[in-house]
């Protein structure tokens, strides 16, 4: 009995040794933390706020063996311009000591971001429809030189949109580099891409090395995200702009005559916050005038969001900051980056489409959207056999949706698929189809993409179809033995009605965070976008797609977001002494709720009307935005002073700013925000609130402003003064708006307030809720 007894024993010792020995290992496990230091709080007895950073990390770090030198290069980043500190690699126990340290305000884990994936210039009022009519475009004497940061995957420096002829030299305020590695030289930098700088250091700490044989670490672009949302910001005018043929037409920026500087931030393995953190202080530090950022991560509060805080500091260097609202919708709440000083910004369709159709052997002719071009042929005038992936089933499956692996060739070779939207990318599907044998795609919008269309460069004939033809050709598929079809693609058509619409992808409000800040902030062109591509991957973005094009067709809020950079970009270069919040009154106060059909604007999800939960202020109209007349300013201690309604501790406020709170606003309504939302909370005997606003006046020094606010059902709406009378530029003059209850809803309502003087129309959203929003 013994006998068995002691390797039991042992055993049991080397598992409990092997326990401790992995604990150990497991707490000694680094990841990279950002630490945000006091900038104000370094003793005399460092020289550099570098030094005092060091001691501060060494002073927590495990002492190493002698002649260990794992300590080494822990700080792989110092922050010192929009953000002040430090990214290093520490151990959750060492980061937990270094939180309780004098001087440190804030220690953030490393969050991992996502990207959020020619017409445009034309529909959007910026190109006259005639040569006889000026353009946005014309230069003057007088125009600022604008540089927009791109934080992105790179750029592709030889495509025709970054070329820099006729373009004057880069301004000597400009203080970026041109930074070099495999397959970019300073060359590739001109007078159209002035900077291009690299950020992996925390990418590397978290995935291990970039394996650069197979991925550039350089500014080079080899995702195409990255070019695709430069050019549309500021790309050069390139004729004969197409892809595969479609949407031909003179492709440029929405400001060509600004610079790009990029900051390559996301790698393969996704985009992380120390790389844009570092993007972003050293962007400001170069001299940008603008950010574009297409990319989010999840909500946090404003305290533990470094992308806010990081941005809060570029606000207060005078940096418009523009942000994808991010592909979570049609879901409510699902917005990314909505901090106030943040332009969030959503996505619309555009006049133009890629129609194509499916004939069934009914009888019936069903239009959807292809961008497909390729070899394979299908027969307009012959049927081929039909079939669902997922069989009879009510709700997409593996097999409905054309996952890898999941079709039987021997059901669907020779035939037209039909595959469920969602999961896997929407070409690869098709990719899955042709190597199963099947000749054809019908890809089927489900419940959460309603109507929407995107058009997609599919390696296989294939056509996509909203929700309701979707169902009308799975039944006729499911109840018709002998089911037919064949697919017809039709090529460009513009002047489709209505546009614009909200994408049913482009993420929603309310604001989590803060109800009385409306967002998204407005809507912008991010379906079916053409700009410049990379020269390293096909159109599809797949591996096995080897076509190669000059430009590329995609769709998301990262195209929208540049489209609203480029604007700001404009109106920087119209106006240099406007702060963002000015630009962003601008853009706002003057986008536009009705279609080209004069009726309001759709939802593409439920092809229902839209809501400022859904569009913000409106889609963005460039023109009306350079000449608003008047604008809602907010300066930096106006975002502090809405930060102190927010119920951050001391230290929590100090993330953003030295600034001491006044108390001048007496709730979060109050802050000069371009939109008003106010909540009557639950439970409560509160049946008036009030809100009080202040508008600079930019347009003609005498005018008089009336003000025309819509009618609601559950309040009465009472603006005071109703009449603004203005004697000079640049004078401000404030009015107040009393909402009092008289009937709760129990569904928010929404309206707007204009202030109109003949010429300008200057609106601001309303919502008025009862009870919570969400």
């Amino acid at each position: 009995m013994k006998m068995v007894e002691k390797p039991v024993i042992k055993w049991l010792v080397l598992i409990l040794t092997s326990c401790v020995f992995f604990s150990i290992a497991l707490s000694a496990k680094t990841q990279t933390y950002i630490i945000q230091m006091d900038k104000s709080a370094k003793p005399e007895s460092f020289t550099t706020h570098l030094d005092w950073y060091s001691s501060k990390v060494n002073s927590v770090l495990n002492k190493p063996d002698k002649g260990d030198d794992q300590n080494q290069d822990r700080i792989i980043y110092t922050y010192q311009t929009a953000f002040h500190g430090v990214a290093a690699q520490l151990s959750k126990q060492e980061a937990d000591l270094l939180e309780q340290q004098d001087g440190v305000l804030a220690i953030f884990p490393e969050q991992k971001y996502q990207l959020h994936t020619t017409r445009s210039p034309l529909f959007l009022g910026l190109e006259p429809h005639d040569s006889t009519t000026d353009n946005v475009w014309s230069q003057r004497v007088s125009d600022h030189d604008v540089i927009v940061g791109v934080l992105d995957t790179g750029v592709w420096p030889e495509s025709q949109s970054f070329n820099d002829t006729g373009m004057s030299p880069v301004p000597r305020r400009w203080r970026g580099a041109c930074e070099t590695g495999r397959g970019f030289t300073k060359s590739n930098c001109n007078r159209k891409i002035v900077g291009a700088r690299i950020f992996h250091r925390g990418y590397e700490s978290a995935t291990g090395k970039i394996n650069e044989q197979t991925e550039y670490k350089s500014p080079r672009d080899q995702d195409g995200h990255g070019t695709h949302t430069a050019a549309t910001v500021a790309g050069s005018p390139v004729r004969g702009a197409n892809l595969l043929g479609y949407a031909y037409g003179t492709a440029r920026g929405m400001a060509p005559a600004a610079r790009i500087a990029a900051y390559k931030v996301c790698w393969v393995g996704g985009c992380f916050s120390s790389d844009i953190m570092a993007a972003v202080d050293k962007a400001v530090e170069d001299g940008v005038d603008v950010l574009s950022i297409s990319l989010g991560g999840g909500v946090s509060s404003y305290y533990r969001d470094s992308l806010s805080i990081a941005a809060f500091g570029a606000m207060e260097m005078g940096v418009f900051v523009s942000c994808s609202a991010g592909n979570g919708g049609p879901d409510p709440v699902s917005l990314t980056n909505v901090s106030p000083w943040i332009t969030t910004v959503g996505a619309s369709t555009m006049d133009r489409d890629f129609p194509a159709t499916v004939k069934l052997g009914n009888g019936r002719t069903v239009t959807g959207v292809s961008l497909y071009r390729g070899r394979m042929k299908l027969d307009t005038k012959k049927l081929y056999p039909v079939v669902l992936a997922g069989g009879n089933s009510s709700s997409p499956n593996p097999s409905s949706l054309c996952l890898e692996g999941t079709l039987d060739p021997r059901k669907v070779k020779g035939k037209i698929v039909i595959c469920d939207r969602g999961i896997s990318p929407r070409v690869q599907k098709g990719d899955v189809v042709k190597n199963a044998g099947g000749v054809g795609m019908i890809l089927a919008n489900t419940a959460s993409n309603g109507e929407e269309l995107v058009a997609d460069c599919h390696l296989i004939p294939a056509v996509a179809v909203g929700e309701n033809e979707a169902k009308s050709i799975k039944h006729y598929a499911l109840t018709s033995p002998k089911a037919k079809a064949t697919l017809a693609f039709v090529g460009t058509r513009v002047g489709v009605r209505p546009s614009p619409i909200v994408a049913a992808f482009s993420s929603r409000g309310p604001n989590l965070l803060s109800f009385e800040i409306m967002k998204p902030d407005l809507v912008a062109p991010g379906v079916n976008i053409l700009a410049a591509w990379t020269g390293a991957l096909g159109p599809s973005s797949l591996a096995t797609d080897h076509r190669r094009v000059k430009f590329n067709i995609l769709s998301g809020t990262s195209m929208s977001c540049p489209h609203v950079s480029g604007i700001a970009a404009l109106l920087k270069s119209r106006h240099p002494e406007w702060s963002p919040a000015a630009i962003k009154s601008a853009l706002m106060t003057t986008a536009y709720v009705h279609d080209n059909t004069h009726k309001p604007l759709e939802d593409a999800s439920k092809a229902k009307i839209s809501t400022p939960f859904d569009h913000g202020a409106g889609h963005i109209n460039p023109r009306k935005a350079l000449d608003p007349g008047l604008v809602y300013d907010i300066q930096p201690q106006d975002y502090l002073e809405f930060l102190c309604t927010q119920k951050l501790t001391p230290t929590q406020l100090k993330v953003f700013s030295n600034r001491t709170c006044r108390h001048t606003l007496a709730n979060a309504g109050d802050l000069n925000y371009p939109a008003i939302s106010v909540v009557f909370v639950e439970n409560t005997n509160v049946s008036v609130l009030t809100v009080h606003r202040t508008v600079t006046n930019v347009g003609p020094a005498v005018s008089s402003y009336h003000a025309i606010v819509s009618p609601f059902k559950g309040a009465y709406v009472k603006v005071e003064p109703r009449i603004l009378k203005f004697t000079k530029a640049n004078q401000k003059l404030s009015y107040k708006v009393t909402f009092t209850t008289k009937t709760r809803q129990t569904e928010p309502e929404f309206g707007g307030l204009v202030w109109k003087d003949g010429v300008h129309r200057v609106r601001s959203p309303i919502v008025v809720a009862w009870g919570m929003l969400i």
